[in-house]
């Protein structure tokens, strides 16, 4: 079974807009949060040295659907579901959950990618972090 994550946060007030509803834009960075955060509790992160070599996980595809606003000092899980750990790439979906309704999925792709010579380069997610994103072992 492929792994879940979740944190809770409150609605900073510099995440609303004049309509007193978080602005889509954060929907995305509140994601990256979680996403950071999920990698932290592997022992990895989403920019880490891996062998000798810069890894990153540049994301290749990033959407959003939302069902219900958010507005400021409003509590919410953030609940990351790995959908899918491919050869290249990780797919997972971030679930908003507002007293215990969901007013918001996001969903994201990224790539394993060598990052270190200027560019990005995708590779093979390595063994041992591919294990972690899978749910298979632990961190340390």
């Amino acid at each position: 079974m492929l792994p879940t994550f979740s944190i809770t946060r409150r609605v900073l007030f510099s995440e609303t807009d004049l309509a007193g509803v978080v602005h889509f834009a954060q929907y995305f960075r509140m994601m990256e949060e979680v996403e950071h955060a999920f990698f932290r509790s592997l022992g990895l992160s989403v920019s880490m040295e891996h062998e000798g070599v810069l890894l990153g996980w540049p994301r290749v595809a990033c959407s959003c659907d939302f069902s219900g606003p958010l507005r400021f000092e409003d509590e919410v899980e953030l609940k990351l579901n790995v959908r899918r750990v491919g050869g290249k790439s990780l797919q997972y979906e971030v679930d908003f959950i507002r007293e215990g309704q969901n007013t918001a999925r996001g969903k994201l792709t990224s790539v394993c990618a060598i990052t270190g010579d200027g560019g990005f380069r995708a590779v093979a997610i390595p063994d041992e972090i591919r294990r972690r994103l899978s749910g298979e072992e632990s961190a340390g």
